[in-house]
């Protein structure tokens, strides 16, 4: 099969849904020789800032000298995006290669999109020949299809309400399920979270024997720093690329996790580690800033948590434009009515879009939805249409693409052909 095919082939595989549990995957990689057992890795979990964190500790890992593999969900624009080494996408061939091979095992035993799309990057990473490579999860952890390996170290950044048909309905399920990527005798690093959802992961963390690293024990503010009490050392972090003060957290927690694990202190390597984050990696859709005029921002925030991290950093600014306008869009299973109540006072215009995957909210649903919170919407068609007419008009005003990363991989998708 050629590339096209392949992907047709992979994204086939969403009508299997998603499907909890190791047995199929592990079933998989048997067939392919194993390849995540020889690897170096480093496991992220959490509900908000996992692709962020993930994105620093590659770049930082980049810095240093390693050669490192970075598998993330979902892609923005490209299906090769999930799967990179030192910031370079696998090859076209490689993917058409391995879906190929694999042809008959898909037809008789039915793995999911992301089961394939794993056993991928293991092999890929394996063949490829990486120090490190950073590795996602894709829902949760405990059950996730990247639960196979035993990693350096075991990273949670957050903890919110979201997937609780798959995870569970309160924070301390779903802190329950993202703890289960936690191994025996291991570290483990946690970012902010409340009290209730720490108090598992650390309890998981003793039984199993971890060094166990709370962000807040190892981070302080002062003034507009956030300092990093390193092993010999400390470090200020002032700013990074990825913008607002949560990344500073990103930062922090990717830093402590490399510096603990592998020793790494030097302060240029850190600095350019953090300053390189995005020429590194390619992590897109974090208040992203698409045009400065008129103001376009991209934000993947897709739950009630984020869009407060969004609405934090974009408050400082929305005052300065005339109008405001968002472009939203969700999967069916998110908390659609809390996001809007959160977003609904900043903006002048709301519309809203359905994007182009089974899984998400129809543009009525989502006027439906809002419509009960006695919330304005305005339903639109063509998103990216919605984009470009603002563009073109070139006045003070801003736009805010939010929600699900589908819904900004469609509408990038959209301008990059334009421009072609």
């Amino acid at each position: 099969m050629n590339i096209k095919s392949s992907l047709e082939k992979l994204f086939s595989l969403h009508q299997f849904g998603i499907k909890l549990g190791l047995d199929s995957t592990l079933q998989l990689l048997e067939r392919i020789g194993n390849p995540h057992r020889d690897l170096k890795t480093f496991h992220i979990a959490g509900s908000n800032g996992k692709g962020s964190t993930a994105s620093f500790m590659a770049s930082l890992l980049m810095e240093a000298g390693y050669r490192v593999g970075l598998y993330t969900s979902p892609h923005f624009v490209k299906f090769n995006e999930r799967i990179r080494i030192n910031g370079v996408m696998t090859e076209d061939e490689y993917v058409a290669k391995f879906v190929t091979d694999l042809e008959d095992y898909i037809e008789k035993y039915k793995p999911t999109f992301f089961e394939i799309t794993t056993a991928l990057a293991f092999k890929y990473f394996y063949e490829q020949k990486v120090d490190y490579a950073v590795i996602e999860t894709g829902l949760g952890g405990r059950l996730d299809a990247t639960n196979v390996i035993n990693p350096v170290a075991s990273v949670i950044t957050s903890i919110s309400l979201e997937h609780t048909e798959h995870l569970g309905d309160t924070l301390e399920k779903i802190a329950f399920e993202k703890a289960g990527i936690i191994k025996l005798n291991s570290r483990v690093f946690v970012g902010k979270m409340v009290d209730e959802p720490e108090k598992i992961i650390h309890n998981r963390a003793k039984v199993l024997n971890c060094d166990y690293n709370l962000i807040s024990d190892f981070t302080t503010i002062e003034g507009d720093r956030l300092i990093v009490a390193m092993q010999k050392k400390s470090f200020s972090i002032y700013s990074t690329p990825l913008i607002g003060t949560h990344q500073l957290y990103n930062a922090a927690l990717a830093l402590k996790t490399i510096n603990k694990s592998l020793n790494i202190e030097d302060g240029l390597i850190i600095s350019r580690g953090i300053r390189n984050v995005i020429e590194n990696t390619g992590i897109q859709g974090r208040y992203e800033i698409i045009c400065k005029k008129p103001k376009i921002i991209f934000d993947s925030a897709h739950n009630p948590e984020g869009v407060r991290t969004f609405i934090e950093e974009f408050s400082r600014e929305s005052n300065n434009y005339p109008e405001r306008y968002l472009l939203f869009g969700a999967m069916k299973d998110k908390s659609i009515v809390e996001m809007l109540k959160i977003l609904s006072p900043y903006f002048n215009r709301i519309f809203v879009t359905k994007i182009g995957i089974d899984r998400s909210a129809t543009a009525v649903e989502i006027e439906s939805a809002a419509k009960s919170a006695g919330i304005k919407i305005n339903i639109v068609q063509n998103g990216s249409k919605l984009v470009q007419d603002f563009f073109n008009e070139r006045r003070d005003n801003c736009l805010v693409v939010l929600g699900s990363m589908y819904l900004l991989g469609e509408i990038k998708s959209k301008m990059l052909e334009k421009s072609a």
